[in-house]
């Protein structure tokens, strides 16, 4: 019987141990989680990590669905023996991914012809152009043409997925944009001072 008593009690103390050791992780992720909710600096420097990362991986998936010479050759040949919708559709959204402007360029006035031509997938044509002009840099255009595609098909994760790299990256060129003037400013004021004290020097 004591042999027993005593591997019960080692079994009970274990299992009391494990118990300890939940409630604790419990408690830190709790507090974890308090501070996410409570600290809305945090929370938005999590949210935009999120973002940038989202932003990151979509550039990543355009890099390597850029279209071959030999495709877009091969497209544009169907397209110069058959100038259907659809070879026409097929040759244009390649260039949509393409990293040559001027394909870029041509890609986007294709598409726009098919949809003032009423071509059957308009969505597609949308959404290849809007992705044309997020190449470009054109970043306020794409997400305009991915909102447009967004209020007829809200279901859209590509739209979605582009518009909120739009959106980060406008953000971007913001920031990037405040540091230029502010560095500008200082190197006035830098450059002001310099001849207030030049000027003081010579009197």
């Amino acid at each position: 019987q004591k042999p027993y008593k005593q591997t019960q009690r080692s079994q009970n103390k274990s299992e009391s141990g494990r118990l300890q050791q939940q409630n604790q992780y419990s408690r830190k992720e709790k507090n974890t989680t308090e501070i996410r909710n409570t600290n809305p600096q945090l929370k938005m420097r999590l949210s935009k990590q999120m973002q940038k990362e989202k932003k990151r991986e979509l550039d990543e998936k355009l890099a390597l669905s850029c279209p071959t010479n030999d495709l877009l050759e091969d497209l544009a040949s169907k397209c110069t023996r058959d100038p259907s919708p659809d070879n026409s559709f097929q040759y244009a959204f390649a260039l949509s991914k393409s990293r040559n402007s001027d394909e870029l360029r041509y890609s986007i006035s294709m598409l726009n012809s098919l949809v003032k031509n009423a071509y059957e997938h308009q969505v597609d044509c949308m959404f290849g152009s809007a992705t044309a002009h997020y190449l470009l840099g054109e970043y306020d255009v794409s997400r305009s043409e991915c909102e447009a595609i967004l209020r007829n098909r809200p279901e859209n994760d590509a739209a979605a997925e582009l518009h909120h790299a739009c959106c980060v990256a406008m953000d971007e060129e913001e920031a990037r944009a405040k540091k230029i003037a502010v560095g500008g400013t200082v190197a006035v004021a830098a450059v002001g001072l310099a001849l207030l004290l030049g000027g003081g020097k010579k009197r």
